[in-house]
């Protein structure tokens, strides 16, 4: 990765941070971005080559600008190999005392902000002939639970989109993994909407024993090294995945008492 010019949104915490660090320590050069400009320029002030390092704040729910933030960074190296979508929002609420405008707002930001900025990178690979496009899907991804409906549905809507993309473009160079934390010890959960839209506010149990973000970015690192398509990372609740899969209905018994938070 050295050299290699890679855009990380999502950048100014949790995964996201733990990602420019470890891509700042193999000698990439990084484009970082979120909403919050002033953590952005703090994350960078941590990076081990600062020169390598540039700012470009969006905000993923407002898709109409970010072709144009794509060009923007686009410009600063002078090409994108690797794009790594890891903005996002998470729920903590009843599907039916969560407002439709919240909801909306969850898959504008985690689904359609994803596919706008992907869209608006992805012709620029295709003429280099190769690239990278990485998702910061979740378990969540694969299977639903209580308190995350509408963030469960931008995330599989990331599956859905990015498998058949991969399908389309894979004759191109380009390569796209999907990758399912589970319970990652980052401030997810405090950002995350009440049915109302307001932040939670508070850490989940779960989330605060949860895996390093350190740890779980060196995964995801290895996972887009070796090229994998999708990826899950976490403790025993990756296992939910496998239920899931081979034993549905058990999986679907289990999980309407299962502890979520």
């Amino acid at each position: 990765m050295k050299d290699k010019v890679i855009w990380i949104t999502g950048a100014s915490s949790g995964i996201g941070e733990a990602l420019v660090y470890a891509y700042s320590n193999l000698g990439a050069k990084l484009i970082i971005s979120s909403r919050n400009r002033d953590e952005l320029f703090r994350v960078k002030g941590n990076c081990k080559n600062k020169m390598h390092v540039h700012v470009l704040s969006l905000d993923l729910e407002n898709t109409g600008a970010l072709a144009e933030k794509a060009t923007e960074a686009i410009r600063i190296f002078g090409k994108i190999d690797l794009l790594i979508n890891s903005g996002g929002i998470s729920q903590r609420g009843l599907a039916l005392e969560t407002e439709l405008a919240v909801e909306q707002r969850l898959m504008n930001v985690n689904f359609w902000g994803t596919v706008a900025l992907t869209k608006a990178v992805l012709p620029m690979m295709i003429e280099n002939g190769a690239g990278q496009i990485v998702c910061i899907s979740s378990l969540v991804g694969k299977f639903g639970t209580k308190l995350r409906s509408a963030y469960s549905a931008s995330k599989h809507a990331l599956h859905g989109y990015f498998d058949s993309l991969r399908s389309e473009v894979y004759d191109k160079g380009i390569q796209i993994t999907i990758v399912c934390p589970g319970f990652i010890k980052t401030n997810v959960t405090l950002n995350a909407l009440t049915p109302s839209g307001s932040p939670q506010g508070t850490m989940d149990e779960a989330q605060e024993t949860g895996m390093l973000p350190e740890t779980c970015a060196e995964l995801i690192v290895k996972a887009i090294d070796l090229g994998k398509e999708e990826v899950y990372i976490g403790g025993k609740e990756v296992k939910g995945v496998w239920l899931k899969r081979f034993f549905p209905l058990k999986f679907s018994k289990y999980i309407r008492t299962a502890k979520v938070t």
